[in-house]
């Protein structure tokens, strides 16, 4: 029998739902309107069943991209993927939203040995969050927030291509001119979770819903108020 899987994408200004049968991915739908994760999640949930013919209680499984990204876009998207879980007693499986625009890029480039991949999420003015990832899209560096300049990945890109996707990527291009580093237009989706997903379902790599938190990488603190008396 096909395993059935949610995807909830919320961890940026995009809001993307998909489901799969299988290894197939049979709908999703997206929304690039930014703080709109509130109105558009479940509706989107819901289209996403509907096209599939598939009821809610049929779900094997919900996967979520974890972060790093928007605070509050973050908390929606665990909130419902809880939810959800926790209603139907179903497992929870966090994909780490650098990944999957990694998944989205290698299925626009042909996959090479010596290609790096470095997804970029936008966090302010320069800064980047970002890692660097090999062509099979495994992680080999730490999640880190850089400020990019042209000397950013320069040992890198000596001896090797570097693929930049995400968000973040569109305010460095002015600023890595090195030939070895090219750009790849790859917009959040969903359904980019889909291999890294199915790899964790077969081999029960669960979180804890109980416990788990989305990766923030920082931690949100509430401004305090300059208005006088508040």
């Amino acid at each position: 029998m096909k395993i059935k899987l949610l995807f909830l994408e919320s961890a940026t200004e995009v809001c993307s739902v998909a489901l799969s049968k299988g290894y197939e991915i049979v709908a999703a739908v997206s929304s690039h309107k930014g703080n709109s994760h509130t109105e558009q999640l479940f509706p989107f949930i819901e289209q996403v069943l509907a096209e599939s013919n598939c009821e809610i209680a049929e779900l094997d499984g919900v996967v979520l991209s974890i972060g790093p990204g928007s605070y509050t876009g973050l908390r929606i998207g665990a909130s419902a993927a809880k939810g959800i879980c926790y209603a139907l007693n179903i497992p929870l499986i966090g994909i780490s939203t650098l990944q999957s625009i990694v998944f989205g890029a290698l299925q626009q480039e042909k996959e090479q040995q010596n290609n790096l991949y470095s997804p970029m999420i936008d966090a302010r003015r320069m800064e980047v969050f970002t890692a660097l990832f090999n062509s099979k899209g495994e992680a080999i560096t730490e999640v880190d927030n850089k400020i990019i300049d042209e000397y950013s990945f320069s040992q890198e890109l000596a001896t090797r291509t570097i693929y930049f996707c995400g968000n973040g990527m569109t305010k460095c291009t002015a600023v890595l001119k090195h030939p070895n580093a090219q750009f790849i237009d790859t917009p959040l989706a969903a359904e980019n979770m889909l291999r890294p997903a199915l790899l964790k379902y077969a081999n029960k790599q669960f979180e804890n819903i109980a416990y788990f938190e989305p990766f923030y990488f920082k931690e949100y603190v509430a401004k305090k108020s300059e208005v006088k008396g508040l």
